[in-house]
């Protein structure tokens, strides 16, 4: 029997699900295909923003190096984790189909509210620079404070508080009595998320959090929570967002049968616009920067914003693209950006971080 395929991945849930569908994508009866779950240093380190673990790619390298060694003959990876500068022998043999890319605000109430519908003082949580500048810049009377965790464990944050308020309301309306029919009625209709959130400790009390959209429908979260999508021109999504990247060592039978059977060449054309923008502006993880490349046609429609970190100060641009020369115009593009001062607003962005 032919000898299966190795593909790496991160142990979360959202990771899993991501390298199942590639699985799937690979999978034939001659050619069965196996994940090798790898503990990344994005995962083991919790307590720090993704921004200050620097450009080491906290969630990519240990996978990379599972296929520099010989260990795996793939790996998956969400596109917007992974730094510009790459080891050279490997290459992004596959770019599925993208999922959605934009960002969504998910609330607690039953409807659903947009960033200008959020009472002032409101604190909205997200573990992302480029989040966190431009809520700043939409609202600058909002409270925007660090949320670390998985896609599920966010969700959790936010929702914990009202309803371990709302579960100690039943229980002190009958007394205190934790065996209530009322509070065991209330409990069965919980959803599991709900459950889980119950029993979540949280120091921060969150109106909203801000997530990738894509995170949330691959875990079929969406049905479960309170969102608005957010406008992709005036809150632009990270380069990459949505999109999984299957890399491999170059030149390898793995590479091109992952290419042959997974490439969406309309993804690879958006997601390299992308990427090249941020791989010439220099900003990796280090600065806020959005990048949202749709393909229209004969045209790359391209939406692009560098923030100060403060939300303060914004350069941005919108452009159609040729599709033949994307690549070339994406870094023409870029230039362009770094000489109106986003190459400013990336350095001072920087300097904060290697002062923090």
């Amino acid at each position: 029997m032919t000898d299966a395929v190795r593909l790496a991945t991160r142990g979360s849930r959202l990771a899993r699900h991501q390298a199942e569908t590639v699985r799937s994508a690979l999978e034939t009866h001659r050619r069965p295909v196996e994940l090798v779950e790898v503990e990344t240093e994005g995962d083991q380190i919790q307590d720090e923003l993704i921004h200050r673990l620097g450009k080491i790619g906290a969630f990519v390298r240990a996978l990379d190096e599972r296929v520099l060694d010989g260990e795996a003959d793939a790996a998956v990876h969400s596109m917007k984790d992974m730094p510009t500068e790459r080891p050279p022998e490997l290459v992004v043999a596959g770019v599925p189909t993208r999922a959605p890319a934009g960002d969504v605000l998910v609330t607690t109430g039953p409807e659903e509210q947009g960033i200008d519908d959020l009472p002032s003082g409101s604190t909205v949580g997200t573990s992302s620079l480029r989040r966190a500048a431009l809520l700043r810049h939409t609202r600058d009377d909002i409270v925007v404070e660090p949320l670390r965790g998985n896609v599920d464990t966010r969700v959790e944050k936010l929702l914990a508080p009202g309803l371990q308020r709302e579960h100690e309301e039943l229980l002190e309306a009958d007394d205190g009595n934790e065996g209530s029919e009322l509070a065991e009625e209330w409990y069965a209709e919980r959803t599991e998320l709900e459950r889980q959130a119950l029993g979540r400790e949280v120091e921060t009390e969150y109106q909203a959090i801000v997530l990738a959209e894509a995170g949330l429908s691959r875990l079929d979260l969406l049905e479960e929570v309170t969102f608005n999508s957010l406008d992709r021109a005036a809150f632009v999504p990270a380069p990459g967002q949505g999109a999984i990247a299957v890399i491999a060592q170059e030149g390898t039978e793995a590479a091109a049968q992952i290419h042959s059977r997974v490439d969406d060449p309309r993804a690879r054309v958006a997601t390299t616009v992308e990427r090249t923008v941020l791989a010439d502006l220099g900003g990796g993880c280090v600065a806020p920067i959005g990048v949202a490349a749709r393909l229209q046609g004969e045209y790359v429609h391209v939406d692009a914003v560098v923030c100060s970190t403060d939300g303060t100060e914004v350069v941005e641009r919108t452009r159609d693209l040729p599709v033949e020369r994307h690549a070339e115009a994406a870094r023409e593009l870029a230039a362009e950006m770094a000489a109106d001062g986003a190459a400013d607003l990336i350095d001072r962005a920087r300097e904060e971080a290697e002062g923090a």
